[in-house]
């Protein structure tokens, strides 16, 4: 039940299915966390117009982006701390 769950919910599946208009200008896309590369692919592969911004995402994360950068980034082990 919880592998269906994360399969529906996939930026893929779930970003066509709403594409925002475009606006006048560029549209600027901001993101945070595990899930917002995949996000903000799914904005440039099914949103018009111009698409700027920043993306970042933990590591091993990440998908790539023709239009916005990203960054990653590590959670230092407590262990090493």
């Amino acid at each position: 039940m919880f592998a269906a769950a994360v399969a529906v919910a996939q930026p893929a599946l779930r970003v066509p299915v709403f594409p925002p208009e475009p606006p006048r200008g560029k549209t600027l896309v901001f993101g945070a966390g595990k899930a917002s590369a995949a996000k903000a692919r799914a904005l440039e592969d099914h949103c018009r117009g111009p698409l700027d911004g920043l993306v970042v995402t933990r590591c091993d994360y990440g998908v790539p982006c023709e239009k916005q950068p990203q960054a990653t980034s590590r959670r230092e082990n407590s262990s090493n701390m």
